[in-house]
Formats: structure tokens, C-alpha cells, sequence
């Protein structure tokens, strides 16, 4: 059983989320190059040696909430009823519509702070497209534990290839400047053509 966090623990992950929380909605309006440490402590009402408590730069922020946000759609998608097909939709759609809501600003900032893994100093946010191909890749192999999907499911290339599929919906519709919706995007590719790859590994009822 997991130990009982303290008031003072409490207090701490209460401070870190205002952080966070006023940091999205001061990129998702300005850009987070117009936007300084001041104007995020001053929004939670803390002091700037309070940032750096929890970040060591404005960047930490956007991938604290990037592993944040995906840890969570990958948990709902593993617990999502249906069949293994409907769980992988879910993933995909879901995956596509918080970025879409967490605004085309921030996801432009996300991947110009993340294109050069050479730029990001904390490893787990070097490995964040790893994460989301393992994502995929566990989706599949629940698939083929629990009889859905036959053994010889390439679990990792078919993991790779979506998760190339949906960063490259990403960087289009980041580049487009958002004249389309990303969610639609994606749920047009399920509705179409997913299916088609899928079908050879579904094991028939």
C-alpha cells in the first residue's frame, strides 16, 4: 500500500501543478518564447526561486505536461471496453484531440523544443517518441494476450508505423497553422484505413 503523502508533500505537488497550469495557458496565448519564468510565478503568486525548485527551464514544463498528458491516454485506452480495434481508436483519436485542445501553439512549441534530441537535457524527454511507439506497441501485445490478435502480430513495426502516421498528422497540421481539425485527421484514418491493417492479424470470432 502506498504511503500517505505529508502536508508538506502535498503542498509541493499543489505548488507544481499551478506551475503548470499557468505555464500552458501562457504559452497556448503568447508562445513560449514570449514568455518569461516571472510571468509564471507571478500568475501562480509565488517566487521565481520557486520555478526552479521543480524546472530548470521554461522548456521542462512542456514536457512535464507532454508525459503527463500521454501516461494518462495510454492508461484509459488499456481499460477502454470493447474490442481490441475499438482500444486502438481510442488511443489514436484521444491521442490526437489533447493536442488538438491544448492548443496548435503549444504543440509548435513542444516540437520545436523536442525535433533536435540534442537540445533536451532531461532523458526521459529525449525518449518521448519511444514512449509513444512502446505505447502502441503494449496496445498490440494486450491484443495478442488476450486472444485477439494472433501471435505472429509484427507488434513492433506495426507500433513504429502508426506512430509514424500520427506525428506526421501532427507536424502537418502544426504546419498548416491548424486549418483542419488534427482529431478529424486521425479518425478519418481509423474510419478508412485502419481496419485494412489490422484485419490480417484479428483472429476470428
Amino acid at each position: 500500500m502506498a504511503e500517505k503523502m505529508t502536508n508538506r508533500q502535498l503542498a509541493a505537488l499543489q505548488t507544481k501543478r499551478k506551475l503548470m497550469e499557468a505555464a500552458k495557458k501562457l504559452v497556448c496565448e503568447k508562445g513560449l518564447t514570449n514568455t518569461s519564468i516571472e510571468e509564471i510565478t507571478n500568475a501562480c503568486g509565488v517566487s521565481n526561486g520557486t520555478f526552479y525548485t521543480y524546472f530548470k527551464r521554461k522548456e521542462d514544463i512542456l514536457f512535464a505536461l507532454s508525459r503527463e498528458m500521454y501516461d494518462e491516454i495510454y492508461e484509459n485506452a488499456q481499460a477502454h471496453g470493447g474490442t481490441f480495434q475499438e482500444r486502438l481508436v481510442f488511443y489514436m483519436v484521444t491521442f490526437s484531440r489533447y493536442i488538438e485542445k491544448s492548443s496548435l501553439k503549444l504543440c509548435q512549441e513542444w516540437v520545436r523544443n523536442t525535433v533536435d534530441p540534442d537540445l533536451v537535457e532531461n532523458e526521459d524527454d529525449k525518449s518521448k517518441l519511444f514512449r509513444d511507439i512502446e505505447a502502441i506497441k503494449k496496445l498490440l501485445e494486450a491484443g495478442i494476450s488476450r486472444g485477439e490478435l494472433i501471435k505472429e502480430t509484427p507488434a513492433d513495426i506495426l507500433a513504429h508505423t502508426l506512430t509514424d502516421i500520427l506525428y506526421g498528422e501532427m507536424l502537418c497540421w502544426d504546419m498548416s497553422g491548424g486549418a483542419y481539425s488534427f482529431e478529424d485527421r486521425t479518425d478519418e484514418f481509423c474510419r478508412l484505413f485502419l481496419p485494412s491493417v489490422i484485419k490480417p492479424y484479428l483472429i476470428k470470432k
